[in-house]
């Protein structure tokens, strides 16, 4: 009995011993990962080294993961920037991993007073033959409760709500031909369960550098006279741009445009100069500057022979990132775009997610974006022009009150009327 009670003992001694150099070595791996790839020389205007020998003291004397995730945090917060974040390996695997396959149900969705909600369903779709509707909660997935989720992410500052909608979302994947169940709360209040078969992503592959294969989508349709316009991801350069340019030219004459960017996490950084393109007649305009440690990008914009120049309105959400964020902000600083929605994830730079050796995840940022304005996007995002929310009810009742608004504005414009007066 003393025997064996001596060697748990030795094995417990062991694996915290063991855990407690993971954790340190994680501790190393966030400063170097900082010192080397900031986009600063001396991030945040510190002296790196001397952060280091503050720290490192702290980090040799904590006694748990949970300690030492409390001191790469506050050695983060010096920094004073977003997208440095610890989180924990179990939200880590969740959020950081990807979805389990490229099978899909056609559900979009968004936690809106804390709750997944549908909101849009893809035509043609699995769930769209299941008799799913805009509006509805989502209260299970694989015999998961979403709420619990929902609760621990909200809890967690490392979580922001594009990765939390993303967790959620990639629930409802899988490989094609798999079926999903879930459970939901319809429009009556009723629990519902549905089991769906997942169909592949809509849209045509496509690859650009290092960016794993992504399906690419785009959309375009007149709404009364107004031009809509709606694309997944800035990708696939060449057909979304020929497609941009033939919504443009379609809009010729019409009352405005609608750009919906809204669950856009961005892409290719030169599509929103060239987009931005066909929307100006005015040379010298440039979106903003990003900012590397070996190199500085200005997003300057070439006016097109046949730009469009009537309203244009951007749709943002929590979800429109990075390019989406700069197109929005640029052209609204420019007083060329007027955005509808909500605030945007605030993650114009681009990011990285690694795990550390004890299991957490870390996210960094390797480059700053100023936009033409001279406001950071990192950490501040978009504010709309025009904040409206999307609610349950109005997506229960069939309208989607951010596009509402934006139509709204436009027809107050009066740009066909005026044109038409300018004639000879």
């Amino acid at each position: 009995m003393l025997v064996r009670s001596f060697l748990a003992a030795l094995l417990a001694a062991s694996a915290a011993f063991g855990q407690a150099s993971r954790d340190l070595d994680s501790f190393e791996k966030v400063w170097t990962t900082i010192r080397d790839k900031h986009w600063q020389a001396k991030p945040g205007g510190l002296d790196w080294n001397a952060i280091h020998d503050e720290f490192r003291p702290r980090a040799e004397q904590a006694e748990s993961t949970d300690e030492m995730r409390k001191v790469l945090r506050d050695m983060l917060a010096r920094l004073g920037q977003t997208h440095f974040a610890i989180m924990p390996a179990s939200l880590y695997a969740l959020l950081a991993e990807g979805a389990p396959g490229e099978g899909v149900t056609g559900i979009d969705l968004r936690v809106l007073d804390g709750a997944a909600t549908v909101t849009r369903v893809d035509p043609g779709s699995p769930a769209a033959a299941a008799g799913i509707v805009p509006g509805w909660l989502i209260l299970s997935v694989r015999g998961q409760d979403v709420a619990p989720l929902l609760e621990k992410a909200r809890n967690d500052p490392a979580v922001h709500e594009i990765n939390l909608t993303r967790a959620v979302a990639a629930g409802v994947t899988g490989d094609p031909g798999d079926t999903v169940q879930a459970s939901f709360l319809d429009g009556a209040g009723q629990a519902v369960t549905k089991d769906l078969m997942l169909k592949p992503e809509r849209g045509l592959e496509s690859t650009f550098g290092n960016l794993p294969t992504q399906r690419v989508w785009y959309e375009s349709k007149r709404l009364g006279n107004v031009t809509y316009v709606r694309f997944n991801i800035f990708l696939d350069l060449v057909r979304v741009m020929s497609n941009f340019e033939a919504s443009i030219k379609g809009c010729q004459p019409c009352d405005g445009l609608v750009i919906d960017l809204r669950g856009n996490p961005g892409g290719i950084g030169g599509m929103a100069m060239g987009m931005a393109g066909f929307l100006t007649d005015k040379p010298d305009l440039k979106l903003g500057t990003m900012y590397l440690r070996d190199v500085t990008l200005n997003f300057i914009v070439n006016p097109r022979l046949e730009a469009f120049t009537g309203p244009v309105a951007i749709l943002v959400d929590a979800l429109s990132a990075s390019t989406s964020e700069i197109f929005a902000e640029g052209l609204k600083d420019a007083g060329r775009a007027r955005v509808f929605g909500t605030h945007t994830a605030a993650a114009a730079l681009p990011s990285q997610f690694e795990r550390l050796p004890n299991g957490d995840g870390f996210q960094y940022a390797v480059a700053n974006y100023i936009s033409a304005g001279g406001k950071p996007l990192e950490g501040l995002g978009v504010t709309p022009d025009v904040e409206v929310k999307l609610t349950r009810a109005a997506l229960l009742a069939g309208h989607d009150p951010v596009v509402d608004a934006a139509l709204d504005w436009i027809k107050q414009q009066d740009w066909t009327k005026k044109q038409k007066g300018k004639q000879p």
